[in-house]
């Protein structure tokens, strides 16, 4: 019964979410009650309170993790627009067509958040076209590309997304092989949508953004901050490969040391032009309720991964559909709906390195279907969740526009994999 309540609270939830616009219900206080409630409803069907508090603070220690990454990211990102350094990359595009502008915004997340990770890779993109796109619709159509773009990008890299960084680490698949493998078909999930946008926009011109005239000394600290911002978020991913510690370690590192060059530089400047570009100012830009939207929707997926309902999920599609490959499509399905990484861990545990050896099709399938399908729905995933506190995107507006482009994506890079086989 207890399970049944739960299911009941998270859809319910999750409607709410859905339909925050006509609710008129800001989506971070759904999901915090949501994610409240499945811990509540969990702790008092059992009989061991106190190793649930304990398996709470354990998962919370993980939701910590990707929220302070989070905000490590966006704060830097931030630091780098207001010191002007967006300036500098858009004055390099000189186009105004909207068709060659996607191309380029596409194509450069997609080798981004392989080089990256697709989380930092939306938050950069997405700012970087807020900077040029004047018209709030062109912004939206955009910003639903880049989460596509970032997901697919991240799913042929071990350092772009999540999930395929667990299988890499579980020695589910190396790094050279799933490199190799994925590439086309993560490049098949980006291309069919790009080319059904450019036809769209096809003969379109956009009106960029006036950007304001920058002093000799500002245009030289945008580039000081801007260098040193893409250079100390490429260095996130090489600290975890040296050290082994967890993302959120390098990014908090990276914070720290931009933290410092920002106060040596404006150390002698007047008081008011110090606030301006300070951490501290930045920290205030940045979107909390996006953060505290991303813990709620976290919580409530960890009571269910708690509660067993991801893991009998896993293994009732395992026994109903009895094929790797439609296995494999559903769970990238279902991680538009739930967080793929406790999809991917019930996978782990489910299947034996004995049956499936290292490098075998099954995790490689597993690492596209569950990196890729989270684009289906905005919140399906980290760059999705990121990409919808910078720019607002509503949730039905995606639902609506983004998601046959994402699904069609899907089944594309779906059917490159199954060819290559």
């Amino acid at each position: 019964m207890a399970v049944v309540i739960t299911i009941i609270i998270f859809i319910l939830g999750y409607l709410a979410i859905a339909f925050e616009h006509p609710l008129r219900l800001n989506k971070a206080a759904s999901a915090l009650i949501t994610g409240v409630l499945c811990w509540t409803i969990f702790v008092i069907q059992t009989d061991t309170p106190n190793t649930v508090s304990e398996e709470l603070v354990g998962h919370l220690g993980e939701i910590s993790s990707i929220l302070f990454f989070l905000m490590g990211a966006m704060t830097i990102v931030e630091l780098i627009d207001s010191h002007g350094g967006f300036k500098i990359i858009t004055s390099k595009i000189a186009t105004t067509s909207k068709p060659k502008f996607l191309l380029i915004i596409v194509f450069l997340t997609f080798f981004l958040s392989a080089l990256l990770d697709n989380l930092t890779t939306a938050i950069v993109m997405t700012s970087l076209c807020s900077r040029l796109l004047r018209s709030k619709e062109d912004r939206l159509w955009f910003a639903g590309m880049i989460i596509i773009a970032a997901n697919a990008g991240g799913a042929w890299s071990p350092l772009g997304d999540v999930t395929t960084t667990m299988l890499w680490i579980g020695g589910q698949i190396s790094a050279l092989n799933i490199m190799k493998t994925l590439i086309l078909p993560s490049l098949a999930v980006i291309i069919i949508p790009a080319l059904i946008m450019i036809v769209r926009f096809r003969g379109q011109t956009f009106s960029r953004v006036q950007q304001s005239e920058s002093t000799e000394i500002e245009k030289k600290d945008g580039k000081i901050i801007l260098y040193l911002g893409i250079s100390l978020l490429i260095f996130v991913p090489i600290f975890k490969t040296i050290t082994h510690l967890p993302p959120f370690m390098g990014m908090l590192l990276s914070l720290g040391l931009i933290w410092v060059v920002v106060a040596f530089l404006h150390k002698k400047k007047p008081e008011e032009v110090v606030k301006q570009y300070s951490v501290a100012h930045a920290l205030q830009r940045i979107d909390t309720q996006s953060i505290l939207f991303f813990l709620g929707i976290l919580l409530a997926v960890t009571a269910l991964q708690s509660f067993g309902i991801l893991t009998s999920l896993a293994t009732f599609l395992s026994s109903t559909l009895k094929n790797n490959y439609l296995i494999g499509t559903a769970l990238g399905l279902l991680s538009a709906v739930v967080d793929n990484v406790p999809l991917v861990a019930a996978s782990q545990g489910m299947y034996s390195l004995s049956d499936f050896p290292m490098d075998h099709p099954f995790w490689e399938f597993l690492a596209l279907a569950t990196g890729t399908g989270g684009s289906a729905i905005i919140i399906g995933s980290a760059a999705g969740v990121a990409v919808m506190g910078i720019e607002h995107v509503d949730f039905m507006w995606y639902l609506k526009r983004i998601s046959w482009l994402a699904l069609i994506g899907f089944a594309a890079g779906i059917l490159v994999f199954l060819l290559q086989l």
